[in-house]
């Protein structure tokens, strides 16, 4: 397995854990009964945490759709570089550290590790057609 290949693995698994402790939260504030019930305008809110932290997972999610068809497209060419393989590292730990101060409610550091990812899908893009 490529090293870019290992980090997009990674950031699928992250992504696909990210829901459990937003679900826990309206087990907690809706019983568990009311955590499955169909969505209704009149639930009882989740807490602020945990609807961000469903907000930046929706945002992990769209993100992954970019992020995975780039490592893809590169693995498909056969194109590993040291670069291509940063950025894939690169793009992981932002996206862990965006859902981190997503959910803490830091807006300045969430943008900023929001835009690191996406610097990070350019340099990977930019692979993709062998400049890197």
């Amino acid at each position: 397995m490529s090293r870019e290949l290992m980090w997009l693995t990674l950031t699928v698994i992250l992504t696909g854990v990210m829901w459990i402790p937003y679900i826990l939260d309206r087990i907690i504030v809706r019983g568990l009964m009311g955590a499955m019930a169909n969505p209704s305008r009149n639930d009882k809110p989740q807490s602020a945490w945990a609807q961000r932290l469903y907000f930046a997972h929706t945002n992990a999610v769209e993100n992954l759709v970019i992020f995975a068809t780039l490592v893809l497209i590169l693995d498909s060419l056969g194109h590993s570089t040291k670069s291509t393989a940063i950025a894939c590292a690169v793009y992981f730990w932002a996206r862990l550290a965006h859902a981190l101060v997503y959910t803490m409610g830091v807006p300045v550091l969430r943008t900023l590790a929001f835009s690191v990812g996406f610097l990070a899908q350019v340099v990977l893009a930019i692979a993709v057609f062998g400049k890197l």
